[in-house]
């Protein structure tokens, strides 16, 4: 048997079809697969869902894409780390299409946090092989906007951000930069603030529920 790269959850759809489209889920930092596992009965049940667990072992059921360093007042990445993450996560998606029937032409990633940092990464340096991106409370990583370029050939991927404005972890600021920064490059993300913090309130899953419905 194939040991897979991450360690993940699955959800498989709730109605019946052969070629389901795939979302990746992606948690943010000190947590693992169960935490976003937890949102599924509310998403599509055309979806094949599938969780995964970040490969950095940061204690007792928690887990993590790569590190953070606060020295010097702004945070500074692992860069080593989250490219290891990075390609796991490719490796997972081959891993995947061995293992489970789906649309390869209707993958999407997803996550919060650093979660949403890792498929902002993951989704734009790949489009070929995601249709869509969701961002909860992440940001766009400078490492991750410097292999993009505005004359690439872009493919039309759906973008979702939703961000809190009192989230004190990741600032807004950071989400509308984010944001700003796609749209110069010739992407058109959806994008939307609540009056939260750094969380995923019942309306940013409603919203996003009512956006995946409309895109899938």
């Amino acid at each position: 048997m194939i040991k897979p790269p991450l360690e993940y959850l699955v959800r498989n759809p709730k109605v019946t079809t052969t070629n389901p489209p795939l979302l990746l889920l992606l948690h943010g930092v000190g947590s693992n697969e169960n935490d976003l596992f937890s949102l599924v009965d509310d998403l599509p049940e055309s979806l094949l869902i599938i969780s995964l667990r970040g490969p950095l072992v940061l204690g007792r059921n928690r887990f993590g894409w790569y590190e953070i360093s606060f020295q010097g007042g702004s945070p500074k990445i692992d860069i080593g780390q989250q490219e290891v993450s990075h390609q796991k996560i490719l490796e997972f998606l081959d891993f995947v299409k061995g293992q489970f029937q789906f649309d390869t032409n209707n993958v999407w990633i997803g996550g919060f946090s650093q979660g949403a940092v890792m498929s902002y990464s993951v989704g734009l340096e790949h489009p070929k092989q995601f249709k869509g991106i969701i961002a909860l409370s992440g940001r766009l990583l400078e490492e991750t906007k410097q292999k993009l370029s505005a004359n690439d050939e872009v493919d039309p991927q759906k973008i979702y951000i939703a961000h809190g404005t009192n989230d004190n972890v990741i600032s807004v600021a950071s989400a509308r930069n984010s944001k700003e920064s796609l749209e110069l490059l010739g992407r058109s993300p959806k994008y939307k603030e609540y009056p939260e913090g750094h969380t995923i309130s019942q309306e940013i899953l409603k919203d996003l529920v009512g956006w995946l419905a409309v895109e899938l």
